[in-house]
């Protein structure tokens, strides 16, 4: 006779998901390199918010990794580290990276309530919506966008519990309000830093403007008279007057 597990129970996490850009364009040895350093890179990152191994659960995507903070680390704390430590991380791999081994990050920070079942799965609407501003298109741009190699999202929890205090370390003036789509609707969440605007296209109705190396040279009319080359005295209706001069000067013709 088998028993039923004991039932599991919605408990509150702080929720980082992290992805690397363009995975899948990378060949299988660049992609395991790319998997040592973001592993490297979210490990350091942790240790230095103080979150060891007994504070937190990681869940491995392949190109990405979930971690379930213990909502006793506190969040200040964790946010700051990850606006610091990451992108000097990620400088300090990728100096001395090759071009094809350079990893760009992108980062979803929330709060919220997961389950863990008898299977170890992880089970939530918090987490569902997370996942959603990680693939979200904003922050995709913001990172394709960025002069580093960082771009970091914060829940709508986040930014009203914490974000939007000022609390040491974290502007709110730094946070940008976007609205990701999802298949349940739009999802409010902060970018951290500012969008750029996307490049103006040139206008194709505007013509170039002229330019006088450009513009057609009119050959002038060709006026009647006499042609030739040298040295004369006078030219005078159609008439010379004096002596030519051609080639060596010691003789008149």
């Amino acid at each position: 006779m088998t028993t039923n597990p004991p039932a599991a129970h919605p408990l509150p996490y702080s929720m980082l998901l992290i992805d690397t850009e363009r995975f899948s364009d990378r060949d299988d040895v660049q992609q395991s390199y790319l998997r040592r350093m973001l592993y490297g890179v979210v490990d350091r990152t942790l240790l230095a918010a103080g979150i060891d191994q007994t504070l937190r659960l990681r869940e491995d995507r392949g190109d990405a990794i979930m971690e379930l903070i213990d909502p006793s680390v506190p969040l200040t704390t964790l946010l700051r580290t990850l606006l610091t430590e990451v992108r000097a991380e990620l400088r300090a791999v990728n100096r001395l990276a090759s071009d094809s081994a350079q990893i760009r990050l992108r980062a979803v920070l929330a709060t919220g309530f997961v389950t863990i079942d008898e299977y170890k799965g992880w089970v939530g609407d918090d987490l569902n919506q997370a996942c959603r501003l990680l693939d979200g298109d904003p922050l995709r741009d913001a990172l394709r966008r960025a002069t580093d190699d960082f771009a970091l999202c914060v829940s709508e929890s986040v930014h009203s519990g914490i974000v939007r205090h000022n609390h040491l370390g974290i502007r709110a003036d730094e946070f940008t309000s976007v609205t990701m789509p999802s298949k349940n609707g739009p999802l409010t969440a902060w970018l951290h830093g500012p969008i750029p605007a996307p490049a103006m296209p040139s206008d194709p109705a505007t013509p170039p403007e002229s330019t006088a190396s450009s513009a057609p040279v009119t050959p002038s009319p060709a006026r009647p008279g006499l042609d030739f080359r040298g040295t004369n005295h006078g030219v005078v209706a159609n008439s010379v007057e004096g002596g030519i001069t051609f080639g060596d000067t010691g003789g008149r013709r």
